[in-house]
């Protein structure tokens, strides 16, 4: 297997779940990347061609192009093999992806389209106003339901397969949206999917990411390239955002 040595490109914001994963892996890996730190909104023709449904993360690197969080960590896994993001066994991996597949359809239905969308994508992309039924229905029926099925799953200490992998990576990010919007998990109720989270969004690989997602959430999308430049962050020399929103194919 290969070692990482020239940096690949990542093309998506810190404030997306999606890129966040993908970020944590290669920072567990220890593969230098630059990113393009735009909304999928914002990407122009160039993106486009690149992205077709218009979602992010993006990556690109030497040997290939891929618009897809999770075929881009199994892609990182398989080329770069240590540390393991996906566990040994035909049945712990498939679980794994079950589990990270659920985090990506289930739980960026409800905590991103239902909740973060509402307080945070809608009214700064869009100019509209939160739908606070939406938000009430999130937070009372459908956040609910997703966290009780997920207590049984999670341990009560450690990692899902003992060591960290992509389907802890890919659960825990969603829950650093809904802080965003002022959702906690109510630790009294759901204890071990309260620690779980907890554990995860303090590895090094997620909690070095907070200083430059902190940073978006006060800064407009405007001058976020601007701000992440100052404060260091890896950026490429060149941007695929443009200043005029559009939703193409994503759901909103």
């Amino acid at each position: 297997m290969e070692s990482p040595t020239r940096p690949v490109t990542i093309i998506g914001s810190y404030l997306s779940p999606y890129v966040r994963k993908v970020l944590a892996v290669l920072h567990l890996k220890g593969i230098p990347y630059r990113i393009d730190p735009i909304v999928p909104f914002l990407g122009d023709d160039r993106f486009s061609a690149i992205s077709p449904l218009r979602r992010v993360p993006v990556l690109i690197d030497d040997a290939v192009t891929l618009a897809d969080s999770t075929v881009i960590c199994e892609y990182l896994d398989e080329r770069y093999a240590q540390p393991a993001v996906l566990p040994q066994g035909a049945a712990a991996r498939a679980q794994a992806r079950w589990l990270e597949e659920y985090a990506d359809t289930r739980m960026g239905e409800v905590f991103i389209w239902q909740l973060f969308n509402q307080v945070a994508i809608g009214p700064h992309v869009w100019g509209r106003k939160t739908d606070e039924e939406v938000v009430k229905k999130a937070v009372e029926v459908e956040i609910p339901q997703v966290l009780d099925y997920l207590e049984p799953q999670l341990p009560a200490e450690g990692f899902l397969f003992g060591q960290v992998s992509v389907a802890d990576l890919a659960i825990a990010v969603f829950f650093r949206n809904a802080a965003f919007a002022r959702y906690r998990v109510d630790a009294a109720r759901w204890p071990r999917t309260a620690g779980f989270v907890g554990r995860v969004l303090d590895l090094p690989c997620l909690a070095q990411l907070r200083p430059c997602e902190d940073r978006m959430l006060r800064t407009p999308l405007p001058q976020q390239r601007a701000v992440l430049a100052e404060m260091g962050a890896p950026l490429t020399e060149e941007s695929y955002g443009t200043d005029r929103p559009r939703p193409g194919l994503m759901k909103l």
